[in-house]
């Protein structure tokens, strides 16, 4: 019965999780970095590089998060649940309250998703400039820390 119990609370962890990434991404991609009508800095032609650009506004198929943002939110919410998973398995071995386990939780997913990303795919493929990619690096953060933090208090709590 308590696998069962904790299943759950896993389950709605990485719900308030995944709710939360999602939350936190609309409030500094969207409306920060891309803008309401696409005018923000991230498409910001004097800045951002012609080919990133071109990569979410015009070559088709566009991402579909531009254009179909359904299965996006979804997916990270389930990267959410993904994430609370991991947490309960690795927490035990963290020092107990939530800041210090959210604050590692926060790190991990930063670094071997985050950091990965930006390095990978914005800087290698899509020739961002480097304080654009500053930029989304802080935002990425935001995402990871309120997505730690969200997991940690439901977990934890």
């Amino acid at each position: 019965m308590k696998n069962s119990n904790s299943n759950s609370k896993t389950l709605l962890a990485g719900l308030a999780g995944g709710l939360a990434l999602n939350v936190v991404m609309l409030l500094t991609f969207r409306l920060i970095g891309f803008g309401w009508n696409g005018g923000g800095i991230l498409l910001d032609p004097s800045l951002q590089s012609s080919k990133l650009i071109a990569v979410w506004t015009q070559i088709e198929p566009l991402p579909l998060v531009v254009n179909a943002p359904a299965p996006i939110i979804i997916g990270l919410i389930l990267f959410g649940v993904g994430h609370a998973f991991v947490y309960r398995w690795l927490a035990p071995s963290w020092p107990s309250g939530i800041a210090p386990r959210a604050w590692r939780m926060a790190l991990l997913i930063f670094f071997l998703t985050f950091l990965f990303w930006e390095f990978f795919t914005p800087f290698n493929q899509f020739g961002e400039p480097i304080p654009l990619i500053g930029l989304e690096l802080v935002f990425w953060a935001a995402i990871a820390i309120t997505e730690s933090f969200a997991i940690a208090f439901v977990m934890d709590r």
